[in-house]
C-alpha cells in the first residue's frame, strides 16, 4: 500500500517536472510573439533599475537599527564592485569619450568607496567606549 503510493506520487512529480520542463522550453517563443519580436534593451534595463530600487528599499527598512552599521558596511563594499567597471571602461576602449567617462566613473566610485568606509569608522565609533 504505501509502495503503491510512493510511486503514485513520484509519477505525479515526474508529471510535473515534464510540464514545467515543456513550459520553460517554449517560454523564450512566447516572449518574442507577445512582444512582436523584440523587447527595447533600454526598457528591459529601467525596469530592472526600477526592480533594484524597490528590492533595495524594502531590504533596507526591513533591517533592524542595530544593524544599519553591518548593512552599510557590506552594501559599500559590493557597491565598489563597480571599479571592475570603471577600469574595463579605462583599459579597454579605443574611443577617447569612453575613456573620460571610465576615468570619471573611477574617480567618483574611489570617492564613494573611501567615504562608505570613513562614515562606517564613525558609526562604528558610537558604539566604542570613551576614555575618561
Amino acid at each position: 500500500m504505501a509502495g503503491e503510493q510512493m510511486d503514485k506520487a513520484l509519477q505525479q512529480l515526474n508529471d510535473a517536472v515534464t510540464a514545467v520542463a515543456t513550459a520553460a522550453a517554449h517560454a523564450p517563443e512566447a516572449a518574442s510573439a507577445a512582444t512582436g519580436g523584440m523587447i527595447d534593451p533600454f526598457v528591459f534595463q529601467l525596469a530592472i533599475f526600477v526592480l533594484a530600487i524597490f528590492v533595495g528599499y524594502y531590504v533596507v527598512w526591513s533591517v533592524t537599527p542595530a544593524l544599519h552599521t553591518p548593512l552599510m558596511a557590506v552594501t559599500n563594499a559590493i557597491s565598489s564592485v563597480i571599479v571592475v567597471g570603471a577600469l574595463l571602461a579605462v583599459g579597454i576602449s579605443a574611443s577617447g569619450l569612453a575613456t573620460g567617462f571610465g576615468f570619471v566613473a573611477l574617480v567618483l566610485v574611489s570617492v564613494n568607496i573611501f567615504g562608505g568606509f570613513l562614515v562606517t569608522q564613525r558609526m562604528l565609533a558610537m558604539y566604542r567606549k570613551k576614555d575618561k
